[in-house]
This record gives structure tokens, sequence and C-alpha cells, in this order.
């Protein structure tokens, strides 16, 4: 009871002397906006480190998560910009016993003739474990019986083999049906030639196909760097090459890009073009050195010593660059190679530069202008790559790293026809061939039906 009423008289002392303070230091009149402004410096204090802190802690573990992945080799990747990559999850022992009840149900299907539910449950299974070997060989079983589609089929059987060189019947399917696959390749090489026949009897001075070129100039210039993530539209990209004024609102280094592949192109076309020779690392390291030399000078034209990654791919040691180099500019100007379908040679240097991926950026616009002078020096029309098509192109790439090449091959010979197409008509609204080409247009488009 003692303690109580000693407490009480403490509580009472306190409250005496706070009502004392208060009158001398705070008049009636002051002690509302005093308190008012108290909690609103208070409030202004929480909301400032609510806003910051969790920032700086992310900062800094984002910051301590970069340098335990770089494991020395350098704080950048593939860009100047930090790319998270993307791992593709292991798949467990119960998703694979899943997939494969979906591959034996698919093939239960197609006994009792439900075809429909069998592609289905492919997809199914393929979706749970795409890198089975069986599964992938049992679809392609699937898409040739029963869809007759020899191409996908073989991408199938090239997939498993790349996975598995030792499976038999993987290995006996693909021997089966390549012969075909390679038929119907090359019906689609003829095709092409048949148009780059009509091409080249086109008058150089013609004012549709001089229209055309300049078209594809900036059209080129524009998709490839838009490919790559560049914002800037066609009529931007254009005024920035004819009037080298900047245009309000963009990046300086996404209008550099524009510039730096005008440069390139420009190189390609009036030194590379008409020259009578081989295709060196020289010429390749000038071509980089333009496309990269507005945006990042330091790296233009140089190969890279430290390691990048592009998504889940792991491109080649630095150390190992110049003996690759070394190989694939061989391989450029081997007289096997050199045999090969312009088309085809042209696709297939595209697709080794890429993955040796010999600069630290740029290696895609470089690739595509390499592939466009080996297409420029056997009489085909500029080839451009549209940013509508990236999709399907990184799909073709990607097949390509899992083992079949050929899709890619087709894509670009996909992208070579239709430049074919666009000049041809082009030149045929003004001139005498007009009704040449509308003719064997009719014929090729028949004969490219029954592919």
């Amino acid at each position: 009871m003692g303690k109580c009423t000693k407490f009480s008289s403490n509580i009472c002392q306190v409250t005496t002397l706070y009502d004392f303070w208060k009158r001398k230091y705070c008049p009636d009149k002051m002690y509302l906006p005093s308190l008012l402004f108290v909690v609103f410096i208070a409030g202004a204090v929480v909301a400032y480190l609510s806003f910051n802190v969790p920032y700086g802690l992310l900062s800094f573990f984002s910051t301590k998560r970069i340098e335990s992945n770089s494991n020395g080799q350098g704080p950048h990747d593939t860009s100047l910009v930090f790319r998270v990559r993307q791992q593709q999850m292991p798949v467990t022992e119960d998703v694979q016993r899943e997939a494969v009840a979906a591959m034996n149900l698919a093939l239960d299907m197609e006994a009792q003739g439900k075809y429909d539910k069998a592609r289905k449950l492919y997809h199914h299974a393929l979706k749970l474990d795409p890198n089975h070997v069986e599964i992938l060989t049992a679809f392609g079983e699937y898409l040739e019986k029963y869809e007759n589609d020899m191409l996908s089929a073989n991408h199938m059987y090239s997939k498993a083999l790349a996975l598995c060189p030792e499976h038999t019947k993987a290995l006996i399917n693909r021997q089966r049906i390549l012969p075909v696959v390679e038929e119907i390749d090359q019906r689609r090489f003829n095709i092409i030639d048949r148009k780059l026949n009509l091409f080249v009897k086109i008058p150089q001075n013609n004012p549709g196909l001089r229209r055309a070129k300049k078209e594809a100039y900036f059209s080129h210039i524009y998709h490839t760097n838009a490919i790559e993530g560049n914002t800037l539209t066609l009529m931007q990209t254009r005024a920035i090459v004819e009037t080298r004024i900047a245009v309000g609102g963009k990046s300086l280094a996404e209008q550099n890009e524009v510039l730096g592949l005008d440069a390139a192109l420009s190189y390609v076309n009036n030194t590379l073009l008409g020259r009578i020779g081989s295709i060196t690392l020289k010429d390749i390291l000038n071509i980089h050195k333009r496309v990269l030399g507005y945006v990042d000078p330091t790296e233009a034209g140089v190969l890279r010593d430290t390691q990048v990654f592009v998504g889940e791919f792991k491109p080649p040691e630095a150390a190992d660059l110049p003996s690759l180099m070394s190989d694939f500019i061989e391989w450029l100007n081997n007289e096997d190679t050199l045999k090969l379908h312009p088309v085809e040679y042209a696709a297939l240097a595209h697709y080794k530069l890429v993955v040796i991926h010999p600069f630290y950026d740029g290696n895609g616009r470089t690739s595509r202008l390499l592939m466009n002078l080996i297409l420029m020096q056997a009489g085909f029309p500029p080839v451009t790559i549209k940013v509508e098509d990236r999709l399907k192109y990184y799909e073709s790439l990607e097949m390509g790293n899992a083992g079949d090449i050929r899709p890619f091959i087709r894509f670009i010979a996909d992208c070579t026809e239709q430049a074919l197409d666009h000049f041809l008509l082009t030149a045929s609204g003004s001139s005498a061939l007009f009704k040449q080409i509308n003719g064997t247009e009719k014929n090729v488009i028949t004969s490219k039906d029954e592919l």
C-alpha cells in the first residue's frame, strides 16, 4: 500500500512539473501549432526511411550477388545493363514419371486413332520434360507418320541425338527421312534461285529498284537496332541518318546506335562489297568497330576479354576467342564452304559468329551485316530480319543450339525470299519486266505450294 501511495505521489509531481513548463514556454495559443509541427516532421522522417531503406538494402544485396556471380571476370554482361539469367528448373523424378506417363497415354491414343488427343499429350509431355530423348523420338515418329511433317520430325530426332548421340531409334529415323528433308530444302533454294535470276535482270537505273534499295538501307538500320531493343521509329531513324540532328525525347545511346549502323552499312556497301578476295578477321573487326564506335569506342572492334552470358547460353571463354575466330575465318574461305548455296552459307556464317560471340556487345548486328555481305556478293538484294519476326528469329537460333541448324537456315531463306519478292514487285511497277515477273511469280508460287 505504501509503494502505491509513493508511485501516485511521483506521478502527481511529474504532472505538476509538466504543467509548469507548459505554461512558461508553451502558451495555449502556441501549443497546438507546435504539436502539429512535431507530428509533421516525424511523419516526413518515417516516410523518407520507409522509401529509401528498402532500396538501399536491395541495392546492397544486389551488388553482393552480382559480385559473387562475376567470379572475378568483370562486372558487365552482354550489354551495359546487367541481365538477369533465368535458369531452367531441373526436372524431378516425379515430373519425369508424369511426362513418361503422358507419352504412354499418347501412344495409346495413337493406337485408337485419336490423333488430336495424342498430339496434345505429346506437347504436355515435352512441356514437363523437354529434353527427354524417348519423348522426342516418339513425337517425331508421330509427326512423321500421322501428320507427314518431315521437317518437324527431323528436328525432334536431331534434338534427341544432340542429347544422346547413341540413341539407335532416333539415329535410324533421322537417316531414313534425311533425303526427304534435303529434297524439301533444295526445292526451296530452287525457288529462290529462280527469283534471283529475275532480280539480276532488272536494269540498275530502274526507278523502282533505286527506290527499293534506298528504303532497304533505312529499313535494315531500323529493324536490326529494334531487334536489340532500340525504341526509335523508322521515321526517326531515317531523320537521324539524313540530317544528323538529334531526336528529342530519345536517349543519346539509341541515336548513336543508328549512326553506328549507318557507318557500318556504308563500309560494307562501299568498301567490302566491291572488293575481290577473302573475308578476313580485320574485315569483321572493322564492321564491329563502326557498329559500336559511337556507343562504346573502347570496346569497338576489339575481341572481348571477359566472360559474358546470353540468357541460358554461355558463349566460349575469352581466352579461346583468338583460335575460334581463326577457325571461323578459315571456314568462311574454305573451298567446300564456298560450294554451299549462298543462303545456306550466309545463314551458317551468321549462326557461327553469334555462337562464338566474340564481342562484348553488338554481336547480332555484326552477324547480320556479315550475312548480308555474303548474300550481296552472290547477287542478292540486302536482306532484313524484321523486328516483327524477332521471336521466330530467336527460336530458330535456339533450335540450332539444340542440335538442329536447319530451321535457322530456313528462316534466313524465308527472309531472303521476302526481300526478293519486295524488290521484284517494286521494280515491276515501272519497268517492262512486269509481265515476265508476274507470269514467273505464278509459277514460283505454284512450285512453293508443292513443298
